[in-house]
């Protein structure tokens, strides 16, 4: 598809804003695995079959908590353009293969959440640099909480030493069985370095410092600069677990687009944020997490929250490369 068609009652251009927004979601390894079929009356969520991890997610679960934060980015901008979103998610015969139908249901004049929330969409950055050692605010971490129960998730915030000391065994357990696997390794491999012009993945100024064996939480080697001597990162960042309140599809879908929501929220109050998500892709380490917050919530992600230094962005795809074409039906 050449060009962007007119949709929802927008203009070629307002609909072109409103995808680039949406294509700046977070993603494992930056793969962005989110497509977009655009018609008069809708705009439709797919996967993207050919952005899949299948040994770091086999489950697909990371790919739909990625295109359920695109679908938040794509709501935020089209309230920002008047329009009121009326989503569907897992159509079915609606829309095979999509994730979520966006259709119009009316008017929308923003509030101001709304368009602080919309302005921290380009701002967001996944920043692996180390943290400073200043806390977050308990007014902040408050605003966190209640941003993932706006979008019917839980944000479970680790405060004690017996269950930060629990997590950050988990996130090293998980860490050590994915150094084993091989086809792990190898994605990871695929997607960091030094890559010129690539639309996707993780370049260097993205990649944070290289970790080492001292540092207390466990981070995956982004193949980024050496750190200087003697800095090592933070000992007490703020860790949450994103949590969904059912398991399965739709569960990753609604948590993606509370973890967005979370993710910006954060980025409104100065703070920055990575993630620890080996735990929730090891299974075995997984189902332990979720005996550990007492079997009912569904971890869906774990982040690690702060202040840093200013990061690069990644690059992201262009939006030829995004767009189906309106009788393609398939994802």
């Amino acid at each position: 598809m050449a060009e962007v068609p007119e949709a929802l009652g927008l203009a070629p251009e307002a609909v072109q804003r409103v995808l680039e927004a949406a294509s700046l979601a977070p993603s494992v390894h930056n793969a962005q695995p989110w497509r977009f079929r655009v018609l008069p009356d809708r705009i439709e969520l797919h996967p993207d079959p050919r952005r899949r991890l299948p040994a770091t997610d086999p489950d697909d679960r990371e790919l739909r908590l990625s295109c359920g934060a695109a679908l938040f980015n794509l709501r935020l901008a089209l309230q920002g353009e008047g329009v009121r979103p009326l989503v569907s998610m897992l159509p079915g015969q609606d829309a095979p293969g999509a994730l979520a139908i966006v259709r119009r249901g009316g008017t929308i004049e923003p509030d101001d959440e709304q368009r602080a929330l919309l302005k921290a969409v380009p701002r967001r950055r996944t920043n692996r640099r180390p943290f400073h050692e200043a806390r977050v605010d308990p007014r902040q971490c408050h605003a966190l909480v209640r941003a993932a129960e706006l979008e019917r998730s839980w944000l479970h915030v680790v405060v004690t030493p017996q269950d930060r000391a629990q997590l950050k065994k988990f996130v090293k357990q998980a860490h050590e069985i994915q150094l084993r696997d091989e086809a792990v390794q190898a994605e990871l491999a695929s997607f960091t370095g030094h890559r010129p012009g690539s639309t996707d993945g993780i370049p260097a100024a993205s990649a944070g410092v290289r970790p080492e064996l001292q540092d207390e939480w466990v981070f995956r080697d982004f193949q980024g600069p050496e750190r200087l001597p003697g800095k090592d990162y933070e000992s007490d960042p703020l860790v949450v677990v994103l949590c969904s309140f059912y398991d399965g599809p739709l569960g990753d879908l609604q948590a993606g687009q509370a973890m967005q929501r979370v993710l910006l929220a954060a980025t409104v109050h100065g703070l920055s944020a990575s993630f620890l998500s080996q735990p929730v892709e090891v299974h075995s380490v997984r189902e332990q997490l979720r005996r550990s917050l007492g079997g009912v919530l569904v971890p869906q992600t774990v982040l690690r929250l702060g202040y840093s230094t200013p990061v690069a962005a990644t690059p992201r795809r262009p939006l030829s490369e995004l767009l189906l074409e309106p009788d393609d039906c398939r994802s």
